[in-house]
């Protein structure tokens, strides 16, 4: 007797995350922009006023458009199930919550003129703390330092020579908080292969 096959819902975070990006970005085409500035987007605004912090945390669910939202949604879907499986749905959603916040204000900070929206940072984050999958304590992994080398070298010089809309500083401090966390996390359970 064959068993059914049936769906499972593997990485409820992953997936919620998913799928509040498709309705933001929905949202944004229906509402013209408007729903985006006002919810999915973080710029320099009043600290008094509680939109302020919470687009510190929404802007990751915000894209520009539709291939945007793909793009990053692709890396989510990929890295995201294992991630979760290894780390927990809770920890996932620290490090997403880390994240989004951690970029909203380095973009404050430093970038106080430009609007921040789009799941790249978590993306990045995402890339560097997989590659801490096969940690060992006391050692870095090789996976690491070649996945540090080539994304985020890309990105700092990209943000060096390359003038565009895509948010180099959101992608080099996810990646700084991804590698920081997948080290810590790592070598605090005491995770090894």
């Amino acid at each position: 007797m064959k068993k059914k096959l049936k769906v499972t819902m593997n990485a409820p975070v992953v997936l919620g995350f998913v799928g509040i990006s498709f309705l933001a970005t929905l949202l944004n085409y229906v509402t013209f922009g408007a729903s985006g500035k006002l919810l999915f987007m973080t710029y320099r605004a009043s600290l008094l006023s509680p939109l302020t912090w919470i687009r510190a945390f929404t802007h990751i669910f915000g894209h520009a458009d539709w291939t945007h939202l793909v793009g990053n949604m692709s890396y989510l879907l990929l890295l995201g199930p294992m991630l979760e499986e290894k780390y927990s749905s809770r920890t996932l959603a620290a490090v997403i919550a880390i994240t989004a916040f951690g970029t909203s204000l380095v973009n404050d900070v430093f970038f106080p003129d430009v609007g921040l929206c789009g799941a790249s940072g978590v993306v990045f984050a995402f890339i560097l703390l997989s590659s801490f999958t096969g940690f060992r304590e006391g050692e870095i992994p090789l996976t690491f330092l070649l996945v540090t080398v080539f994304f985020l070298g890309q990105q700092v010089w990209e943000g060096l020579t390359v003038r565009d809309n895509i948010s180099n500083m959101a992608h080099i401090v996810g990646g700084i908080i991804g590698g920081g966390l997948g080290y810590g996390l790592n070598k605090k359970s005491g995770r090894h292969r």
